[in-house]
């Protein structure tokens, strides 16, 4: 069994889901020697978050934005976590609700994401600056 681990700096974006699978792929060119195994990818940060969903069509990326807006709105006069602005707190319980951690299975040197499926990092935050993320692959 073999191990592979980088770390993988995204710029900062504006706030929204940005497909980023090809800046995964890319920062861990490993995994195409692996015939079988798994892709770790994990965001070192709490007001940001990372999903798998549609890869084709940007307006889904657009709804999630609305929903979350909606779901968890800003300025909420329950929130005491405020210091840093009106969207810190919001974007602590997004990136709660979604996933810090996503495990991809590694299937002949590939990803193994569905037909439509693409790896999206949630930025929360109107200013979250740049985005570190840790690539562990492993197998054989």
């Amino acid at each position: 069994m073999q191990f592979f681990q980088k770390k993988l700096s995204l710029k900062a974006k504006r706030r929204g889901f940005h497909l980023i699978t090809d800046e995964i792929i890319h920062a861990i060119p490993e995994l195409s020697i692996l015939r079988t195994g798994l892709l770790q990818v994990f965001i070192q940060h709490t007001s940001a978050s990372l999903t798998i969903n549609e890869n084709a069509d940007p307006t889904v990326r657009m709804d999630f934005e609305t929903w979350f807006n909606k779901a968890v709105q800003e300025n909420d006069p329950d929130y005491t976590h405020d210091y840093e602005g009106a969207d810190d707190m919001p974007a602590h319980l997004k990136s709660a609700l979604l996933d810090t951690s996503l495990l991809i299975p590694i299937n002949d040197g590939q990803l193994a994401l569905g037909t439509w499926q693409g790896i999206y990092l949630c930025e929360h935050r109107n200013y979250g600056g740049n985005r570190n993320v840790m690539l562990t692959a492993w197998g054989i």
